[in-house]
């Protein structure tokens, strides 16, 4: 019996252990998106110390009927541009996947919130083990950014403590415990 349950929980772990996508709250509160009080205010420290992967969902609540999350390229990023849009998002929940590795360029859609720092850069990191070549023809990510051009995150390498390995930690020790109880 004992074998049994051990069992159930090495498929339970292996199962769900590795399910990483996860949804991020912007600015880790309802009312971040707003125009930042000062620089250390900036979405982008706040997106600096955090870490994105491929598959990643980032959440922004808001006002849909006073601001809107517009996502740009690096160029319009730049120069607070809402004239040519990759996507808009206007509905004051607005789910964005992270689909790819690279940069992701946000800005608001409030007449003179961007200009105000009213702006995100998120770097999505290449999932362990794959190369930008092993990316689909299709998908081309943007170039790093350069702290020189704007003030946003600069391409953090993925988190290597503990905590990161202990999902695959606590399979091998349920394994382990499963092989010991047969």
């Amino acid at each position: 019996m004992a074998g049994f349950s051990t069992l159930s929980l090495l498929v339970f772990f292996l199962l769900f252990g590795f399910s990483v996508a996860k949804e991020t709250l912007v600015g880790g509160k309802t009312d971040a998106w707003k125009i930042p009080s000062s620089q250390s205010d900036s979405l982008n420290q706040w997106a600096e110390r955090s870490r994105f992967q491929v598959g990643d969902y980032l959440v922004w609540k808001y006002d849909g009927g006073k601001d809107s999350v517009i996502e740009v390229n690096r160029e319009d990023y730049g120069n607070c541009s809402v004239s040519k849009p990759i996507k808009e998002y206007n509905d004051g929940n607005t789910k964005v996947k992270l689909e790819h590795p690279g940069p992701f360029y946000f800005i608001s859609g409030a007449k003179g919130h961007c200009e105000k720092g009213q702006k995100l850069v998120v770097v999505v990191l290449t999932p362990r083990g794959r190369t930008n070549s092993a990316i689909s023809p299709t998908t081309s990510p943007s170039p790093s950014p350069s702290s020189a051009e704007f003030e946003g995150p600069a391409v953090a390498p993925s988190p290597t403590s503990s905590a990161t390995a202990l999902p695959n930690g606590l399979v091998g020790v349920f394994f382990a415990m499963w092989l010991f109880s047969m």
